[in-house]
């Protein structure tokens, strides 16, 4: 098959290219580099199985063109991390929206399976635990901007679901919890690779908060392999579906271990969420998804522990200096 992914030179998106060229697929990646690296792509290059175009999913006729000549489109492509959407929430929500309804208008005319990457964040303020996906989902106050990249993708699910039912498009919408492993950078907030960095270069690890607040964080090998398997089965298409770990860990407990696997002298540090956030930032205390129709429908669930994902991240990064 050809398969575009949008958003293919970034974290998952380059692991997931990797993944579908392994399999025999031939593979388009468009991004703008925004936010994604052609490095990322590095073990594709020269590979004829893989085109790679610089654009973006603003671009409605560059979008139309190449989503026309795909079998399989996933839908990457966003503003992501929480720095990032309170640094640029106007960005943020105008990428996130007008390019998702770029993709699936595209997709209609061929019918063209669309998976759409989605987030743990349309949770928002949630206190039912385990989420589940067909949960009610509680969102903050407007004024604090960091409610609006849930609400963003909450109309890209919103949208694609709508899309399903008037249009008969196949879509399948995947709500992606803390994913991480190699080459994630913790340019734009995400916590793991900046506590392996800070650990490895024996500066202090900064919590925020208390640390007590807790996450669960899968590799993102475990979740390439949820978007492939959800991709081959037709009775994913129309639903939602948390791709997540689902065990828990303190931000606390996360910094410890980082310290522990290195073997690092580094001591955490607590700052408050005001010195590191602008105004219109809150944090929730708990998110633990419910992976249970994941599982029953494809066979299969992240596992892969958390100490795996850490000695990775640390390979990578001692690697690299």
């Amino acid at each position: 098959m050809d398969i575009l992914i949008t958003g293919g030179a970034g974290f998952i998106g380059s692991h997931l290219a990797e993944w579908l060229v392994g399999d025999g697929h031939g593979v388009t990646v468009l991004d703008d580099l925004s936010t994604g690296r052609r490095e990322n792509l590095a073990a594709l290059e020269g590979s004829n199985s893989l085109v790679f175009v610089e654009g973006s999913v603003l671009d409605q006729d560059l979008v139309r063109d190449l989503v026309g000549r795909a079998d399989v489109v996933v839908h990457l492509a966003a503003a992501v991390g929480v720095k990032l959407i309170m640094d640029e929430p106007s960005r943020s929500i105008l990428t996130n929206i007008n390019g998702t309804e770029n993709v699936l208008s595209a997709a209609i005319p061929g019918r063209k399976l669309t998976l759409v990457a989605s987030t743990s964040e349309v949770y928002g303020k949630a206190t039912k635990f385990p989420f589940s996906e067909d949960d009610d989902l509680t969102i903050g106050a407007t004024r604090n901007l960091r409610w609006s990249y849930a609400c963003a993708k909450m109309l890209d699910e919103f949208m694609a679901l709508a899309y399903a039912r008037d249009s008969g498009l196949p879509v399948v919408v995947l709500r992606f919890f803390n994913t991480t492993g190699p080459r994630q950078t913790g340019r734009y907030g995400m916590v793991l690779p900046n506590f392996v960095q800070s650990a490895l270069a024996g500066t202090p690890l900064t919590v925020h908060g208390d640390g007590t607040q807790t996450r669960c964080f899968g590799h993102v090998r475990d979740a390439v392999e949820s978007v492939v398997r959800l991709m081959r089965e037709p009775s994913a298409q129309g639903q939602v579906f948390n791709v997540a770990n689902d065990q828990e860990v303190s931000i606390r407990g996360l910094a410890e271990q980082v310290i522990a696997a290195t073997g690092s002298a580094s001591e955490i540090r607590h700052v408050p969420y005001d010195s590191v956030y602008p105004v219109g930032f809150e944090d929730m205390m708990r998110r633990l998804p419910d992976v249970s129709k994941l599982e029953r429908t494809i066979g299969f669930r992240p596992r892969r522990p958390l100490s795996e994902i850490i000695d990775d991240i640390v390979a990578e990064k001692r690697g690299s200096n």
